[in-house]
């Protein structure tokens, strides 16, 4: 059985188990991040064919930070 990552778990918790109404994510767009609601991702991703798992750089719940990619830092 294949483990799920931690953004996996994130992503399938927000969206099946949780209001993902209140998830967002920011994402590196060539020389910006640029933040967006969670459902608006998953439907510009197109499911994370079109924006791949490692260009997000953060997920936060609210004002909770849920996962934060290695060595980013908000500005």
């Amino acid at each position: 059985m294949v483990r799920k990552g931690r953004l996996d778990e994130i992503f399938s918790k927000a969206l099946y188990a949780d209001d993902a109404t209140l998830y967002s994510v920011s994402y590196r767009d060539f020389n910006s991040i640029v933040e967006v609601p969670l459902l608006e991702f998953v439907e510009l991703s197109e499911n994370f064919q079109v924006i791949p798992q490692n260009r997000i750089m953060l997920v936060k719940k609210g004002e909770h930070i849920l996962y934060r990619k290695y060595g980013f830092s908000i500005q």
